[in-house]
């Protein structure tokens, strides 16, 4: 058991996209799956498994996943994808304690860490208080979103949305 950042992510509106856009929804999450796996592996992690239209993924270290999460979601927003539109995806980021077994990793930290990308927007990047902790010296601009409930979490997560300057900031 160790300290471990754990990133998942997740396509915003993906049944709708595959519905109105079958054939164009084939190439396109192919080229969303080799964004993610490109940023994730640049910036040392490993992607523990794909979760249909998202990934979980583990890092040694808090910035290198925030890093990653930035640089994924910078290469979506640019990635030209004809009628589908940009690909939207929400993340979220956790740090905590976590046991790796048979190539997966369990624990409440892997838990913390899918519950903040599902309160996630499409583009937004949320980290929890103990990310927030372990990168605010590096030059990462954080806005603090206040506490917030997770579904069937015990206790409130506060949480911070990543601000950066090709990232949208304002959501709903």
């Amino acid at each position: 058991m160790g300290t471990v950042t754990f990133l998942f992510t997740d396509l915003a509106g993906s049944t709708r996209l595959w519905e109105e856009h079958t054939a164009a929804m084939k190439p396109a999450l192919a080229r969303h799956d080799e964004m993610l796996r490109a940023a994730v592996a640049a910036h040392g992690g490993h992607i523990v498994k794909s979760t249909g239209d998202g990934v979980h993924a583990a890092f040694a270290t808090a910035h290198d996943a925030l890093e990653a999460a930035v640089t994924a979601q910078l290469a979506l927003a640019a990635e030209p994808l004809g009628v589908t539109g940009p690909l939207l995806v929400r993340m979220g980021i956790h740090s905590g304690p976590a046991e790796l077994r048979d190539g997966d990793y369990y624990g409440t930290a892997v838990n913390r860490a899918a519950r903040l990308m599902s309160a996630a927007q499409g583009g937004q990047i949320l980290v929890s208080l103990a990310t927030a902790e372990l990168v605010k010296d590096s030059g990462v601009e954080l806005l603090d979103l206040g506490e917030h409930a997770l579904r069937d979490l015990a206790r409130p997560e506060r949480v911070f949305q990543v601000v950066h300057p090709g990232l949208p900031c304002e959501f709903a």
